[in-house]
């Protein structure tokens, strides 16, 4: 995975206190397809491909807190995606115990954002 320094940057400014479970969450997401790509927007740490898939929030409490701005778009079932109006949906992560857990959801999540947003 090729460090994006804007996100580095991001993140050495930040010094958050689950910074290692935030970067295994983004290492996950960019490891699910070569299209993901981490950048920096509205001062957030955003994952996506052709629109922004997810977001990192309240990023200074020790648990990890990621939106899905359009999560409700998101074709699949994923048990964990929590939510229930017409757009955003949320996960939430204690630990990096979690997240590693939640690893394979987490990739499905982003295959499935992918093939939604590839033309036809």
């Amino acid at each position: 995975m090729k460090a994006n320094p804007e996100v580095e940057r991001w993140f050495a400014a930040k010094k958050l206190p689950n910074e290692t479970a935030m970067r295994r969450v983004r290492e996950i997401l960019l490891s699910a397809d070569p299209r993901m790509k981490d950048y920096i927007k509205y001062g957030s740490l955003l994952l996506g491909y052709e629109g922004d898939l997810v977001s990192f929030v309240q990023v200074t409490k020790k648990n990890i807190n990621l939106m899905f701005n359009n999560g409700a778009k998101i074709p699949g079932k994923f048990p964990h995606l929590e939510g229930s109006g017409p757009n955003a949906r949320f996960i939430r992560f204690a630990d990096i115990a979690e997240v590693n857990a939640r690893a394979a959801e987490l990739t499905r999540i982003a295959k499935a954002w992918c093939l939604l947003k590839t033309p036809r």
